[in-house]
């Protein structure tokens, strides 16, 4: 979820040609008054991913919304490619079920974020910034053993473009985000997407 989000999908410069899943996602947003619609630049980024995920692989999402970011991947995946998105909010949750409700390898489920993992190993992993994201220094790191299969991505979205080393957040060392980028089982980069946002992009690579 990106704050502003929602809004971004107002100004025609950004938003350009958009599937029509995902405009009727942010129509469902707008009607519910959500406003952290996944931004037109990371849902690109997310479409790029999930079109690399073979016919038959899995995709896990965490924070579902109303569903804007399962249709920029739905868009771009291999029919047969699982989606499973978890949503704590009932409202947004049932908004996203009554969108994908024809589509067969798509799956809407309203629980906490964190019983998501139990579903893995995905090949690609959205992870929304919730339980085990690190994003707070208390924050365990899931662990990429059990969430991505060897070689699958991970994504973590909305983080601040770093412009120095160590990055910073705040003022402060950013721990969370340097957790992933020097995880040892984790080949992580930064990428910019806008001016003001940037998504972590990790690949599961085990050792042995």
């Amino acid at each position: 979820m990106s704050l502003g989000g929602t809004a971004s999908y107002r100004d025609p410069a950004r938003r350009g040609d958009l599937p029509d899943l995902v405009s009727s996602a942010v129509a469902a947003a707008e009607a519910v008054g959500f406003e952290f619609c996944v931004r037109p630049e990371i849902g690109r980024l997310l479409a790029a991913l999930a079109g690399g995920v073979p016919p038959g692989g899995s995709i896990g999402e965490t924070g579902t919304g109303t569903g804007a970011g399962v249709a920029w991947m739905q868009s771009a995946a291999h029919p047969e490619t699982r989606i499973v998105s978890y949503e704590l909010d009932e409202q947004r949750a049932a908004a996203a079920q009554r969108l994908f409700e024809d589509h067969h390898n798509i799956e809407i489920v309203c629980a906490d974020a964190s019983e998501l993992f139990g579903r893995g190993p995905f090949d690609l992993l959205v992870h929304d910034g919730g339980p085990g994201s690190g994003k707070h220094p208390s924050d365990e790191l899931v662990d990429p053993a059990t969430v991505l299969t060897p070689g699958g991505t991970m994504t973590l979205d909305d983080v601040t473009p770093a412009v120095t080393w160590p990055p910073t957040f705040r003022g402060e060392p950013d721990e969370g985000r340097l957790r992933w980028l020097t995880h040892p089982q984790l080949c992580t980069t930064e990428i910019r997407v806008a001016a003001d946002l940037a998504v972590l992009v990790a690949r599961y690579l085990p050792s042995g």
